[in-house]
């Protein structure tokens, strides 16, 4: 697996359970989705992603995206 493919499912696991959790128990969860969201548009115009670089710790593969 790629840091790539890494980051994409991380931001979709997040964006679900933050949309699960403001379902079951509160709706403030949903800011959880907004703030993952937040974190790809911006990581999209600048290439900065926390995620990416703890993946690369990880040792996983860079990919085209994040190096």
């Amino acid at each position: 697996m790629t840091i790539d493919r890494a980051v994409l499912m991380f931001a979709g696991f997040v964006t679900l359970a933050g949309i699960t959790l403001a379902y079951l128990l509160n709706p403030w969860w949903i800011l959880l989705s907004v703030l993952a969201g937040l974190n790809m548009i911006q990581a999209a115009f600048t290439g900065f992603c926390p995620a990416a670089i703890l993946f690369k710790r990880l040792g996983l593969k860079p990919g085209s995206a994040f190096r």
